[in-house]
């Protein structure tokens, strides 16, 4: 009777073994899984939940440019973060619920950019062309000299192609 206690006791143990590791197995697979997600969807290859809203806007030049609106708090602060590229004729337009010294930085970003800052007319009243990615922390933050209610970005050197500046006005329409 002993050997048979002993037997049962060991089954028991490895099968509470084999449960244990079957169990630690599960939860690094979801793990491997969750972080497989999190690295596909940074490099750009799963696509985002939705795709952003588009709206034209009319630069000083006459030149249309598709917009990606930015208007919760996460699309503002993802804005062009691991993106390669931004296609020549988008741009992102930021809007925000109110006028302020709204301040951007270039953290996670690859390629430089024109930032154009709006009044609630639509008016420039401020630009910072060609802004660097940031290479390291801290991330120098670029923020305009009035308050704005919208911002642009573009590729580096378009706001100096199509006339933007100070005073200039850019023109375009917010979905309802």
């Amino acid at each position: 009777m002993k050997n048979g206690a002993r037997r049962c006791h060991v089954n028991i143990a490895a099968s509470a073994w084999g449960w244990a590791r079957q169990a630690r197995e599960t939860r690094m697979r979801r793990y491997v899984g969750c972080l497989l997600v999190i690295a596909l969807g940074f490099s750009g290859v799963v696509p985002r939940a939705a795709a952003a809203a588009l709206v034209q806007i009319r630069l000083p030049s006459g030149r249309q440019l598709s917009a990606e609106l930015m208007l919760s708090d996460e699309e503002r602060a993802r804005g062009l973060m691991f993106r390669d590229t931004l296609p020549r004729d988008h741009a992102m337009l930021f809007v925000f619920e109110e006028a302020d010294f709204q301040a951007f930085w270039m953290k996670n970003c690859r390629f430089p950019i024109d930032m154009v800052w709006l009044d609630a007319e639509r008016r420039v009243v401020h630009v910072a062309e060609s802004v660097p990615p940031c290479k390291r922390d801290p991330c120098p933050s670029y923020r305009p000299l009035r308050r704005a209610l919208y911002v642009v970005e573009m590729n580096a050197g378009q706001a100096r192609r199509e006339k933007v500046r100070v005073g200039a006005v850019i023109e375009f329409t917010l979905p309802q």
